[in-house]
């Protein structure tokens, strides 16, 4: 009889732990918990935390893999840390993280062209990793400070930063350098000595001067603008991409501008600031404010949802994260995926 009951237990703990265990959905939304150290996996239906895993030390920023099967999570600290995890969304686990060595104070990442990229801030430059070589294969000195957040192009041919202390916002262009031949003197004949391979590249950096304190920003969905949030004067710098110039500023009064995000159809831009309980609307045409939405004590990270139905805000001083429904720019629920919510991604498994 005992034996009995000892299996039934155990089934029952089974079960139980079958429905507790969830899949990681085809679509899904991750956040990042700064005080948990955790990366939320987030039910994008039910709005339901599904699991949450290690996301190491003080993690900002996190971006997906093109194929969404992975996650990479940058270790900031202020450059206390150097490193970068990587967690398996469908196995839901945590693997070991990316050393990056002297690239210390990772924060901004983009994944373009199959490598993550990513900022160094006390390095003062910006580096390229390779899951398939699973080494960093490309670093690049920008020279200016604290060089935040990072943008590339599908193609990996152009790169776009904030550089907060420098007051700066600088554009990397890929250029194709015209081979020169062989170098005179060069001792071409020596044993084991090849030609290189290929046309050489090179980078050319355009530093344009924005407001002061410039951290998060957004491309517009047509490439032709960036939207520059400039957290120390609170204004907002319209970069003319083409020109690489400054055509415009918004005198949004709102220090502490913190993160900046287009709507996909480009009509709309949602501004997050650290210092401010309300989120703010600009219609992108006009460049008008429309409206403000009361969200909590403050915000940080935004996602706009691909399908340009919903916003995600992280309202870290709340601990949650609020759900806007873009059609009627109305708060819709709160999601709680830990303590000071930050950073935020939208995971599509192909």
């Amino acid at each position: 009889m005992k034996a009995i009951v000892r299996m039934i237990a155990v089934l029952g703990w089974l079960l139980a732990f079958a429905a507790v265990a969830q899949t990681t959905p085809k679509q899904s939304l991750l956040v990042l918990s700064k005080v948990d150290r955790t990366l939320a996996i987030v039910d994008p239906a039910t709005l339901h935390v599904i699991a949450k895993l290690p996301a190491g030390n003080d993690p900002h920023e996190v971006v997906t893999s093109a194929d969404g099967k992975y996650a990479y999570i940058s270790n900031y600290g202020y450059g206390a840390y150097n490193t970068i995890t990587v967690v398996d969304l469908v196995a839901q686990k945590t693997l070991p993280p990316v050393d990056l060595g002297a690239l210390r104070g990772p924060h901004g990442l983009a994944f373009a062209d199959g490598k993550l990229w990513f900022t160094a801030e006390v390095a003062k430059a910006i580096g390229r990793y390779d899951p398939s070589s699973g080494r960093v294969d490309w670093i690049l000195g920008l020279g200016q400070d604290r060089t935040h957040m990072i943008f590339v192009t599908p193609d990996a041919h152009r790169i776009v930063t904030t550089n907060v202390n420098s007051g700066s916002v600088s554009i990397v262009d890929q250029l194709a350098v015209p081979p020169q031949g062989p170098v005179p003197g060069a001792q071409t004949n020596r044993p084991n000595y090849t030609q290189p391979h290929g046309p050489p590249i090179d980078w050319k950096q355009t530093i344009i001067p924005v407001g002061k304190g410039p951290e998060g920003f957004a491309i517009s969905p047509d490439g032709k603008e960036a939207w520059i949030g400039n957290g120390r004067d609170g204004t907002i710098s319209i970069l003319e991409l083409a020109q690489k110039k400054v055509v415009g500023t918004i005198q949004a009064n709102l220090p502490g501008i913190n993160r900046v995000k287009f709507t996909p159809d480009g009509r709309l831009v949602f501004i997050s600031s650290v210092r401010s309980p309300n989120l703010k609307i600009y219609d992108a045409a006009s460049r008008k404010l429309i409206r403000e939405i009361p969200i909590g004590h403050a915000s940080e990270g935004i996602l706009v949802q691909p399908d340009g139905t919903r916003v995600f805000v992280s309202c870290s001083p709340d601990d949650y994260v609020t759900v806007v429904d873009i059609k009627s720019l109305q708060v819709t629920g709160h999601i709680e995926a830990g303590r000071e919510p930050d950073g935020l991604a939208w995971a599509v498994r192909r």
